[in-house]
């Protein structure tokens, strides 16, 4: 596949390969939380006022979740922070015990993660020419960031390559995702993959629109090429995913939600309340602890914008323990995880292992 794809951005052009080196030149480097304390400057911002003194307040929240041994926390991010400099914090998380579950977009997960994971790597756009100038070099543009189209299909290719080796069935993205990070542990080429530590740490991934990333393309081409061949194909089985999820919910009771960003992964994971209160579990608990960062406007009525006091109303989040932080991600997680982490409330943490939840069913 990625062979007749990747040679040129069109039949008659292409590509200058000395003008796509110079503008792929500069790695992204990826934040090490471990590397700086940042408790004092929290305790500093949370004195303050406005921005800052959410920040203070949201990292109070996140580390009372750590601290609280009956909490299973929710790691649900949403946007590019993988791609501008947050992957390794977010593996870090996985790596320490301080997050039990995740709900990404599929993009996070496979068009950043495991992306990296098999040895690509993400840039800085030092310059911006125009987007049709990165189009025929095959450089796809995350605001000042960039990606190799090139590097991108080949893990189109590897997804193809998974789908292929396993069993034609129904999967929920957690299962497949697990199957991934089985894969890096044998052929990946960075160790501080989230999905490689996920499936290694027992950390359940779902990503409810799993398709829409770099997994869809391979996926797709699985089942046409199934269908073509006469062969049955797997599918992703996203009702499965809202099944596991609400599943998890039932079992752990108190949790804590860690929010970047909103969209289908925040309404994901606050939804596993209702859907356990259909199931028959009168009894499920709110999501006890929710904090959430974004840009998002409030004004529009979107998912990614409505408050956590909002989420409340449709008996999802306690309205208690929560802080919404109106701020750019990548700029601020770095402080909260470093907080978190140097504080040290995950060291007697007990580790949930979620995913063995499923592993029991068979």
């Amino acid at each position: 596949m990625t062979d007749t794809l990747t040679k040129t951005a069109s039949a008659n052009a292409p590509i200058n390969d000395t003008r796509k080196a110079e503008l792929l030149s500069k790695q992204v480097k990826h934040i090490d939380i471990k590397s700086f304390d940042a408790r004092p400057i929290v305790d500093a911002m949370a004195d303050m006022s406005f921005t800052s003194r959410d920040l203070g307040r949201a990292t109070g929240i996140y580390n009372q979740m750590l601290a609280d041994k009956d909490c299973s926390i929710f790691l649900v991010i949403a946007g590019s922070t993988s791609a501008g400099g947050c992957m390794d914090l977010y593996a870090e998380l996985v790596r320490n015990n301080m997050v039990d579950g995740i709900v990404a977009t599929g993009a996070t997960i496979v068009d950043m993660d495991f992306f990296e994971g098999l040895g690509h790597k993400h840039y800085q756009a030092l310059e911006i020419p125009d987007d049709d100038t990165l189009r025929s070099l095959y450089i796809d543009r995350i605001y000042d960031t960039y990606i190799d189209e090139e590097a991108l299909q080949n893990v189109d290719h590897t997804i193809f390559e998974i789908a292929e080796s396993l069993e034609p069935r129904a999967y929920s993205s957690r299962e497949f995702i697990r199957e991934m990070g089985k894969y890096l542990v044998k052929h990946g080429k960075k160790e501080n993959s989230l999905v490689k530590l996920a499936y290694e740490h027992d950390v359940p991934i779902f990503c409810p629109a799993f398709v829409d990333s770099s997994a869809g393309f391979g996926l797709v081409k699985h089942q046409v090429d199934a269908a073509k061949a006469g062969r049955p194909y797997l599918m992703i089985d996203a009702v499965a995913d809202f099944r596991e999820l609400t599943q998890i919910k039932i079992e752990a009771g108190v949790t804590g939600l860690l929010m970047i960003g909103g969209g289908v992964p925040k309404n994901f994971i606050q939804d596993t309340v209702v859907c356990a209160e259909i199931l028959g579990h009168d009894d499920v608990q709110v999501h006890k602890y929710a904090v959430q960062i974004t840009v998002a406007d409030v004004r529009d009525g979107a998912c990614s914008s409505s408050t956590l006091q909002e989420a409340a109303s449709w008996g999802k989040v306690n309205t208690g323990i929560e802080q919404m932080v109106f701020a750019e991600a990548g700029s601020v997680m770095p402080l909260l995880a470093s907080d978190a982490y140097h504080r040290g409330h995950w060291k007697d943490r007990p580790v949930h292992r979620w995913a063995k939840l499923f592993d029991k069913q068979g």
